[in-house]
């Protein structure tokens, strides 16, 4: 099979097509056909070295997890999925990844794609939508006519959670730039905060949560609008602990844990129409059509989530 893989870390141009053995799976595994994958931030921080003592994966190394499909083969143990069933799942943090024809994934990680949903729509959601609801209500639980800032809502983190926050009947507030506030608005955002023209600390306080998709000056600002008892959650760095105790908030970093279950909770919301994909941009599967999205990718500009589609003609 195809698969786009690295051989050592560097730039974009260290992706290279290459053809590797289909896998096989295991008794608890199926192999899903790949129809559609995405990009995200972890994969090209991968991919230039950034995680190697976190991630000390060998190499040649697959990137990619994000994956929607037909499952082409089932493991023994495997009771609740079939060949032929639609999947999408984050699949667990391997050096084999979702940037191949076929994926191994554990059963258990696994969600059905719902009838009204496209393979590239659910490709785009399972790792910033379990990332934003292990922020939003695993770590902040987030309750009804709460106030939550969320930083980047145009990025994929910012713009599933705003999706996220309006259904759970919080008040929303984000930074992005001004170009994106219609597109914001049309997500539920309450309020757009310009970060070109203001500074998001001076026009808000006392607000509930602030999820944090950027680090530090960000993240240290973003204590200034919580109020006493507030929460602040970050996917970049753990907030200063210090700061949090003295000021009274509970703060902490959610590192994602792909979740079959709650990747299904999402699958209902989406195919009831409380959420949508926000899908930017979309590239082909090739060596070509990935670098280019990790350019994107890398540059922060990207609106909504970046696609990766395979041939099924």
């Amino acid at each position: 099979m195809k698969a786009v893989v690295i051989e050592q870390y560097g730039g974009k141009d260290q992706l290279v097509e290459k053809e590797v053995a289909s896998p096989s799976p295991g008794e608890n595994q199926v192999v899903v056909e790949s129809y559609a994958t995405s990009i995200n931030p972890i994969d090209w921080k991968l991919r230039e070295g950034y995680l190697k003592e976190m991630l000390p994966f060998q190499f040649p190394i697959i990137l990619g997890w994000d994956i929607a499909g037909v499952i082409k083969e089932v493991g023994s143990a495997v009771e609740d999925f079939k060949e032929g069933d639609r999947v999408f799942a984050r699949p667990a943090t391997t050096a084999n990844g979702t940037y191949a024809e076929e994926v191994v994934v554990d059963d258990h990680l696994l969600a059905f794609i719902p009838d009204n949903i496209s393979y590239e729509e659910a490709a785009s959601v399972p790792l910033v939508g379990l990332t934003a609801w292990q922020c939003l209500i695993d770590f902040a639980d987030l309750q009804k006519d709460e106030k939550v800032l969320i930083h980047a809502g145009s990025g994929g983190v910012g713009s599933f959670a705003i999706q996220l926050a309006k259904h759970k009947g919080a008040y929303v507030a984000t930074t992005a730039s001004g170009k994106n506030e219609a597109y914001l608005k049309s997500l539920g955002a309450d309020r757009v905060i310009n970060y070109r023209e203001e500074d998001f600390s001076e026009e808000l306080e006392e607000y509930d949560v602030v999820l944090d998709t950027m680090g530090g000056e960000i993240q240290e600002k973003s204590f200034t609008v919580l109020r006493g008892g507030g929460r602040l959650v970050s996917i970049v760095g753990e907030p200063d602990k210090e700061k949090a105790k003295e000021k009274g908030i509970r703060s902490g970093n959610v590192w994602l844990e792909p979740n079959g279950e709650q990747l299904n909770e999402i699958s209902s919301l989406m195919e009831n129409g409380h959420i949508k994909a926000t899908i930017g941009h979309r590239f082909p599967f090739s060596q070509e059509g990935i670098q280019e999205a990790h350019e994107l990718s890398e540059s922060h500009h990207a609106k909504g989530k970046i696609v990766i589609l395979f041939d099924k003609e």
